[in-house]
């Protein structure tokens, strides 16, 4: 096995999806289509063969939690609430874990009927493109530094803690925080965090980002596949913007198809390859869960952390 992957035991789809099988109705083509991100695949199979068996799984986390929260009211003489499970989704730009991250709300709303599974994602705590011309860091967007992590850490405290909060929306049509616009998040019993910086360290003296988290998943994927889909995404962008002179991507749909063809492939070059290696890569390892895909997005083997 890869020495990448020596604290995990590998496990080949075929006996992933004969770990457990589920009582959960499955979904449908249409309600896969209709959360699934632009160029990203999944199908009925995928669900049944992969997800299944990991909201299985995370409903082991979730019990362990509960009883957790059980015990320790036990030993200080007083009931203790149970803390929303949080779940953390990374990886790659272009990866499809923002696909991941709706599937599993999805997925989970259906396994814990009564209970409120919110997701949000990390693109709200960037700072605002103004922001972050005033601090130089407009080529830096996506890097670490580019993020509110305060604010970030803030957000998950307040979570943890059973307080309802507002937090930004990011838009990716105009590339930006919509300014005025709040996503409010009451107190959920499941919060799912999805975005690249997700299993970074953004410590404070007494704080790390990981702390919050009850589990966590890395969607991974060979790098050269993760381009292919960064540009083919690229390019569904521009058919999505080329009407559309308030979106972002509308600049680009008049330049000649080459050109914008190979700024998609300078960024990827300059920015995300270099965020990929320097930053996100090195997270990979603080996932109790790592899916890996090849070819068309398909799942072939799941990492499971042994400890």
């Amino acid at each position: 096995m890869d020495s990448a992957f020596q604290n995990y035991d590998a496990i080949s789809r075929e006996t992933w999806q004969n770990l457990y099988k589920s009582s959960l109705a499955p979904l449908t083509q249409e309600e896969l289509d209709a959360i699934r991100s632009l160029n990203d695949e999944i199908s009925v199979q995928d669900v049944a063969d992969v997800y299944l068996p990991l909201i299985h799984l995370v409903r082991l986390y979730k019990k362990n939690l509960e009883d957790m929260s059980f015990t320790k009211g036990l030993f200080q003489q007083k009931i203790v609430k149970t803390p929303p499970l949080i779940i953390g989704i990374s990886g790659s730009v272009a990866v499809g874990k923002s696909t991941t991250a709706r599937l599993m709300q999805l997925l989970l709303s259906r396994a814990f009927k009564n209970e409120t599974v919110e997701l949000v994602t990390t693109d709200g705590f960037l700072f605002s493109n103004a922001e972050l011309e005033k601090r130089g860091l407009t080529e830096r967007k996506g890097f670490p530094e580019s993020y509110d992590a305060e604010k970030l850490l803030d957000f998950l405290y307040q979570m943890k803690s059973g307080n309802d909060v507002k937090i930004p929306v990011y838009s990716h049509a105009t590339y930006d925080i919509v300014s005025g616009e709040n996503q409010s998040i009451a107190s959920p019993d499941i919060l799912i965090v999805e975005g690249i910086n997700v299993l970074q360290s953004p410590e404070n003296d007494q704080i790390y980002i990981n702390d919050f988290y009850d589990f966590t998943i890395y969607v991974d994927a060979e790098e050269k596949l993760i381009e292919s889909w960064f540009l083919e995404r690229f390019n569904s962008l521009l058919t999505l913007a080329k009407n559309d002179p308030n979106n972002f991507y509308y600049s680009f749909t008049k330049l000649p198809f080459a050109e914008a063809t190979q700024i998609a492939h300078d960024t990827w070059e300059g920015i995300n390859l270099v965020n990929l290696h320097d930053y996100i890569l090195p997270s990979r390892n603080r996932a109790e869960v790592i899916l890996h895909k090849t070819q068309n997005h398909a799942i072939d083997t799941i990492y499971l952390k042994k400890f």
